[in-house]
């Protein structure tokens, strides 16, 4: 079911987005309202499940983990057991970042984040290749980041209006 927000709780999400650390005042002034409503419309967005939970960004640069690595995989099969098997064994890598289930030519899209070249290597070798439901992987890895946004457009064309 889609929630129905307003253009104010678009602003809201929008600011918590670039800084989950605002606080509610900050917000009240910059959207024009005043404390209560402010808090209680953050409240409701939270209710309503739009904002599930606060997190932050790591620069993952400045932790060592130098290479990130996009890896196409394709199952051997598609029954429901092996789908099961590795989206379970998937989790239990910690280097991947990021797992999507895709239509098209592959099945899942990893983002896997290491440190160099031989890691890479060995969450390839030790891991991946050991779920033994994978048929087919295909990796690429990231040049440059041109775009990484994880707000939503503050124009108001994409969401549901109360």
């Amino acid at each position: 079911m889609v929630k129905k927000i307003d253009e104010i709780d678009i602003q809201i999400l929008g600011l918590l987005q670039e800084n989950s650390k605002i606080n509610t005042k900050e917000i009240a002034l910059k959207i024009g309202l005043s404390l209560t409503p402010t808090f209680e419309r953050i409240k409701k967005l939270e209710k309503k499940g739009i904002i599930d939970n606060y997190t932050i960004n790591i620069n993952n640069h400045n932790l060592g983990l130098q290479l990130e690595a996009f890896c196409q995989v394709t199952l051997n099969t598609h029954i429901k057991e092996s789908i099961i098997k590795f989206e379970k064994e998937i989790e239990k890598i910690p280097e991947i970042s990021e797992c999507y289930h895709l239509t098209g030519n592959y099945d899942y899209l990893l983002k896997i984040t290491i440190k160099d070249i031989n890691h890479f290597k060995s969450v390839i070798i030790d891991k991946l290749t050991s779920i033994n439901v994978i048929a087919n992987m295909h990796s690429s890895f990231v040049m440059k980041k041109v775009k990484n946004k994880i707000t939503i457009p503050q124009k108001n064309t994409f969401y549901p209006i109360l």
